[in-house]
């Protein structure tokens, strides 16, 4: 069985930790730290309360003072990565918490430490709260950081700007409104850090979800601009393709689907246990003379606790295929239990995507294990 992710936070973490601080705060009680953080109730925490608890933990075993308190922090980033702390992973994410927790009221002292903190390790969700509470301050600062020498700090005024954020509070604003992030995402789609692109492209697709028509707009305005900037129109546009909008449909070259036509679709598991997959298959005519290039998809329509239907869009190839030609294709979805997925047994349904345009669908049943 894999190893749960909120169990980075393990006894090897906390000793290369303690010793880490200790470096930089010579008082630190390493073993009372230790002893607070091994609560009654720390094997019941799930990875984001194990986050905040550090965070508090870590503050009793400080000073009174913030501003000594981030400079500890500050302090202790280079001498994590001399002890081999990799950046890239999600354990040192307490460390903007902290300064979101004990910062919200001291502006200009947190706004600098997340300018060096997320250098190490990003404050997209530190931020947030300070954009909710001053959103014209936070939009002259983001403008500032979207201009930065570093990467991540440029990074950080796309992501932390995102509307839709997973697993952060949502800017209720800029869902309705997002123009005041559109000048940074202009100047960032030609960034030279794929990083920074990436999170352009996930913010547009954020936008996308309640402003459809101004990431349409965008899409049509920038794509052909250059290589880089054609898979960042893409990647904003992959929930608009998802929902098969034509107009955005015609944009990528997925035409009209008049002589493609879909034979033999058969659901080879009709009976799929927890656990196991849906197996189905089908054939794919391209009856015109000349390729024809489309987009292949399956919805899987999921049983809810209500008894209702849930549609998830998967895909399954995006290329041309020959004129006169006839293509098997097979696919699998595991129904395996996930924490981001509740499995409900009963009535499911597979449906075949061309273009956008659904067609034929199919009943399964999923049963316990």
């Amino acid at each position: 069985m894999a190893e749960l992710f909120k169990n980075i936070y393990n006894p090897a973490f906390f000793d290369r930790f303690t010793q880490c601080v200790k470096e930089v705060f010579p008082s630190f009680d390493g073993e009372a730290f230790l002893n607070e953080i091994y609560s009654d109730d720390w094997e019941n925490k799930e990875l984001k309360q194990r986050m905040r608890h550090i965070t508090l933990v870590l503050k009793d075993h400080l000073t009174n003072n913030l501003k000594t308190n981030v400079d500890i922090l500050l302090n202790l980033i280079p001498v994590l990565k001399q002890n081999d702390f990799r950046s890239d992973n999600l354990e040192f994410i307490f460390l903007p918490d902290f300064v979101e927790i004990y910062g919200i009221d001291h502006h200009d002292i947190a706004i600098d430490a997340f300018e060096e903190i997320t250098k190490f390790v990003s404050c997209e969700f530190a931020v947030r709260p300070f954009i909710i509470n001053s959103p014209k301050k936070m939009m002259q600062q983001m403008t500032t950081w979207s201009r930065h020498k570093h990467p991540m700090v440029r990074r950080l005024s796309s992501e932390g700007y995102r509307p839709r954020l997973p697993w952060a509070m949502a800017l209720p604003d800029l869902k309705k409104n997002p123009a005041p992030i559109l000048p940074i995402l202009e100047r960032l789609k030609s960034d030279s850090s794929e990083s920074v692109r990436r999170s352009v492209a996930n913010n547009l697709n954020d936008i996308s979800k309640d402003n459809p028509d101004i990431v349409i707009q965008l899409a049509k305005k920038w794509k052909g601009e250059s290589k880089e900037v054609d898979w960042v129109v893409k990647h904003a546009c992959r929930t608009l393709l998802k929902q098969g909008i034509p107009e955005v449909m015609l944009l990528f070259g997925f035409g009209k689907i008049n002589n493609i036509k879909i034979e033999k679709f058969k659901i080879s598991t009709p009976i799929v246990a927890v656990g196991g997959n849906l197996e189905f298959s089908f054939v794919l005519h391209n009856r015109n003379r000349k390729n024809s290039k489309l987009r292949l998809e399956y919805g899987l329509y999921y049983q809810k606790a209500n008894g209702t239907l849930s549609k998830k869009v998967f895909k399954i190839s995006e290329k041309e295929y020959p004129g006169g030609s006839a293509t098997l294709i097979t696919r699998k979805q595991p129904f395996k239990i996930i924490t981001t997925r509740k499995l409900h047994v009963g009535l499911h349904q597979v449906s075949l995507i061309i273009n956008g345009i659904e067609l034929d669908k199919k009943d399964f049943h999923l049963i316990e294990k």
